[in-house]
């Protein structure tokens, strides 16, 4: 049995609590930092899923063509492959931005502004009939903090989850690769590291940092009690031990536009 290929884009947002849950539910996780020279890899052979973190870089190019990041190009095609190949995918915040723009999508500059701590997002009709999201509570908390939005999902993606201000909160690609805006992955202290580094947005949005930080260390134990399960359910995918009733029939999938190899 292979293990699942992580890739951390940068260091301040590394698994934490995430990778707690999924190696508890069993899964082998191997991490590859592009941040720190690592370099991508073409394939996801030997893996048997894939999780992609977020960072503090930007999932689109600047106005003369440069990628948020020099290893992105190659990230979003092993996305692609991820999906082709129907390998078990979950891509948070930045990672998500990444996903959706690897499958068409538009990642820009949020109109609503950065949105930044605890809260909540709502499930959508289509989340009842997916093999992770249908056992979620209508209303999950999850944490926030970005300042880009996907702004147009890839035309075969299927919305789960929104909210007022972003309302591509959650999709899924094809039958089993998910992408979500949010973050389930932190604990208290990558929060406070984050307000350390982002202290310029909240001054901006007139937040203290530590309210900030208190009202989103406090939501922790609601995000665990929610994403914990979906790790599990996610693990048990990868392993291969999620129940077959639970999986969409590939047959059923969205037909993806091929976007390259």
């Amino acid at each position: 049995m292979g293990s699942a290929l992580v890739i951390e884009n940068d260091p301040s947002d590394d698994l934490r609590r995430l990778g707690d849950w999924l190696t508890e539910a069993g899964l082998e996780l191997t991490v590859l930092r592009p941040h720190a020279g690592d370099a991508v890899p073409e394939t996801l052979d030997g893996f048997i899923a894939l999780i992609v973190l977020g960072g503090d870089q930007n999932a689109y190019a600047d106005e003369s063509g440069v990628p948020g990041a020099p290893w992105f190009p190659a990230l979003e095609g092993l996305l692609r492959k991820a999906v082709r190949y129907r390998v078990p995918t979950l891509a948070l915040c930045l990672g998500g931005q990444l996903l959706a723009a690897a499958h068409g999508g538009r990642v820009r500059l949020g109109d609503a502004g950065p949105e930044i701590g605890p809260g909540l997002v709502g499930k959508r009709d289509a989340a009842d009939t997916d093999p992770l999201f249908r056992w979620m509570p209508l209303m999950p908390d999850v944490i926030q903090w970005h300042r880009d939005e996907i702004a147009d999902l890839p035309m075969s993606a299927v919305l789960l989850a929104a909210s007022s201000r972003y309302p591509n909160q959650a999709f899924r690609i094809g039958d089993r690769a998910w992408g979500t805006q949010f973050h389930i992955e932190c604990d208290a202290a990558m929060i406070e590291s984050w307000a350390r580094a982002d202290a310029a947005t909240l001054d901006e949005l007139g937040y203290d940092p530590e309210s900030v930080v208190l009202a989103t260390a406090d939501a922790l134990a609601d995000v665990e009690e929610v994403w914990q399960p979906f790790a599990q359910r996610f693990a048990a995918l990868a392993l291969g031990t999620l129940p077959d009733a639970d999986i969409p029939n590939p047959g059923t999938a969205r037909t993806l536009p091929l976007l390259g190899q």
